[in-house]
């Protein structure tokens, strides 16, 4: 059995991999990763297995949403979604069209350019142009996966049952949810809460986002998230500059007992970048050591 238990989040489709192999080569990315940042604590990196769930949203798909995610852009998103990714940066502080009849219209990469400028001013020619492609294409990823998730109930199911299956033979005290991770272990959480962990720890997590948050099982109760049962406590990390994670503060909505921000520096929302950071192994220290 393994005490931790990672939940991954965008970009980890394996092509021609098995469930299986693929698990353990998106380990092996994230082991050293935490192994970096607990070293610095004196604690040793515990047996880690990775709860994969990314092939179950690439079934039946039609062909664009096949694509990895490498090149996708805001042009390739249809009508709704581009309202919903307009939304989501207008939640992230950028200004929207002010007629709100006509947010499928906005000038997506104008907001996402207005942001970044009003986020990271310094970033200046090449870096600035990859820090925007990069934020495109994890809100266009994020928009899609939800997609494919929520809306066939099926799907939805399999991939609860898969990370519940991993969570069941494993029995870890700590589950460590990453970006769309933390909206999938969330729900799983709920719709099984026989499952019992210690501490949940969501990084980059966009459950606040207002499009993603519409589409929560259970759905919000007053505006407000529940804990699932089987949680004894949660802490959250947005990276100040994580335009995943927006809102960033998830106590607001949801019940969490512990959050703060980090700085990753321009790696602002890979899942590396997060276990790296000596926030995170602070507080996954103390239910493994």
């Amino acid at each position: 059995m393994a005490p931790v238990v990672l939940v991954h989040g965008i970009f980890n489709h394996v092509r021609g991999a098995t469930p299986e192999q693929a698990a353990l080569r998106r380990l092996a990315d994230c082991r050293p990763k935490l192994a970096e940042s607990l070293g610095r604590l004196s604690v040793d990196v515990p047996e880690l297995v990775m709860a994969y769930y990314a092939d179950l949203l690439r079934l039946d798909l039609p062909d664009q949403a096949q694509a990895t995610g490498d090149d996708a852009t805001f042009d390739d998103l249809a009508g709704d979604q581009r309202e919903e990714a307009a939304e989501w940066l207008a939640a992230a502080g950028s200004p929207l069209p002010e007629d709100p009849q006509n947010v499928g219209l906005a000038p997506l990469r104008q907001m996402l350019g207005w942001l970044i400028g009003n986020r990271g001013g310094h970033l200046i020619g090449s870096v600035r142009e990859q820090t925007m492609r990069r934020v495109e294409r994890a809100i266009v990823t994020n928009l899609r996966e939800v997609e494919a998730y929520t809306s066939w109930s099926d799907r939805r199911r399999l991939v609860r049952e898969r990370i519940a299956s991993v969570i069941r033979r494993e029995q870890p005290t700590v589950v460590v949810a990453h970006s769309l991770g933390s909206f999938v272990a969330y729900e799983t959480l709920h719709a099984f809460p026989e499952l019992e962990v210690e501490l949940l720890v969501t990084v980059g997590s966009p459950l606040r986002v207002p499009s993603l948050a519409r589409r929560l099982e259970p759905g919000l109760r007053g505006g407000r998230g529940v804990r699932p049962t089987g949680v004894q406590r949660w802490v959250n990390f947005a990276d100040v500059g994580d335009l995943v994670a927006i809102p960033p503060k998830l106590g607001e909505v949801f019940p969490v007992d512990f959050e703060d921000t980090c700085d990753n520096g321009l790696g602002f929302h890979g899942f590396g970048r997060y276990l790296a950071n000596g926030l995170v192994a602070a507080a996954i220290a103390p239910y493994i050591s």
